[in-house]
């Protein structure tokens, strides 16, 4: 295949992404994080408002997954912090019970389940909220299954699913497109920089004075709300001789964020710099292996990939599995924002997210009003873009 010279990426980015958020209702709602914020700041929307603290910014549900830290330990926390500012905690629940509710609709499931599991999202949440050190949470069977999955795999898998190769090189094709000559330059510069060398050897207990080489690099087409951001591939090798072992780093176009931030929020002004200190609050193990840095001067943030990195895909969904896996993500999420916060502010916020709430487990009105309008709101621009995707195929 003819594969797009630099100049001409942006186009068929743009395309791409477009046609991939017509595959269903479910794919639109993932990639229009913007539309959602839209939404939030209508007039007259009324939501609880938390402490301030870091929010994943687009907490959808195939944003949790398994993560391995440092060491190699694993455990199930957010894996994608793009959108990651210091906001109100409310907006994860909500984007996560949409994103749930959306997956519900795809799978056939009743609007009876739906029901349920947005009930259980506020449960399992306050359930870690309130208690966001105790021991692990209660893993559904679907989870424990991701999770065994990610410990058995190795380098192998990691080189087979993302570049297709075992060998020292990224295969240019589909997923990966040549770079510019100055792209290289700046990433073999960012790649050889002590920052990311201390990153790259402090995995795994590899030797700290171990020198770090670019081998290969490629544009990644990758993902649907980040197309036609910058996106590299690096393939790099750590130490030499009988040592020497490759690894994968993802360099990612840090932009910014849709989601609001809070009016006297302390973050850093750098895009890059603010997502790797959001993913430190809300996911220790991956947060400890990001950096920030530059490439042809626009901000980015890296991490090596590991073979234990999974996303959550969700294919299909019985009820009862339904409802377990809403509560054990909404404690994900509870955990990561109530580990932030003091003993007084996780009960004052716990008060605050029962607002409208009947005695029973019945969801608040607050959020149980959220998921249908955005359900109604998403469902209408999805068929939108269908139709208008359907004339330009014509």
């Amino acid at each position: 295949m003819k594969l797009p010279s630099p100049d001409k990426r942006a186009d068929l980015l743009a395309e791409r992404q477009q046609s991939k958020m017509a595959r269903s209702a479910q794919t639109y709602v993932r990639g229009s994080t913007e539309r959602f914020y839209a939404w939030l700041k209508q007039d007259g929307r009324v939501l609880p408002h938390g402490p301030e603290v870091w929010i994943c910014g687009d907490c959808h549900y195939g944003n949790l997954g398994p993560v391995a830290n440092a060491k190699g330990d694993v455990a199930i926390q957010i894996r994608d912090l793009d959108q990651t500012v210091i906001g109100n905690p409310a907006h994860d629940v909500i984007r996560l019970a949409l994103s749930l509710a959306s997956a519900a609709r795809g799978f056939d499931l009743s609007g009876v389940v739906s029901a349920r599991m947005v009930e259980q999202i506020v449960d399992g949440y306050q359930a870690a909220l309130a208690e966001p050190a105790a021991a692990d949470l209660d893993k559904p069977p679907m989870v424990k299954g991701l999770l065994k999955a990610s410990q058995q795999r190795g380098w192998r898998q990691l080189a087979e699913e993302r570049i297709e190769d075992q060998r020292p090189l990224i295969p240019l094709g589909k997923r990966f497109w040549p770079l510019a000559e100055d792209e290289r330059q700046s990433l073999a510069a960012l790649m050889g920089s002590e920052p990311l060398r201390e990153l790259i050897t402090g995995l795994h207990s590899r030797p700290s004075e171990a020198p770090v080489e670019l081998i290969d690099a490629a544009y990644w087409v990758k993902g649907c709300s980040s197309l036609g951001l910058l996106r590299y591939a690096a393939l790099v090798a750590i130490g030499e001789g009988k040592r020497r072992e490759l690894g994968l780093v993802d360099v990612k176009e840090a932009v910014k964020a849709a989601a609001p931030r809070a009016k006297a929020a302390d973050m850093p002004k750098d895009n890059g710099e603010r997502v790797v200190a959001g993913a430190r609050a809300l996911a220790p193990h991956l947060g400890e292996r990001m950096r920030s840095g530059r490439v042809l001067d626009r901000s980015v943030f890296v991490r090596e990939l590991l073979p234990q990195d999974l996303k959550l895909e969700i294919a299909q969904l019985q009820p009862d599995e339904a409802v377990l896996v809403a509560r054990f993500l909404a404690g994900v999420v509870g955990r990561a924002h109530g580990r932030q916060m003091d003993e007084a502010d996780r009960a004052a916020w716990a008060k605050e997210l029962d607002r409208n709430r009947s005695g029973g487990l019945e969801a608040p009105s607050w959020l149980w009003r959220s998921v249908v309008e955005l359900m109604a709101n998403h469902e209408a621009a999805y068929l939108d873009h269908c139709r208008l995707r359907a004339a330009v195929a014509a």
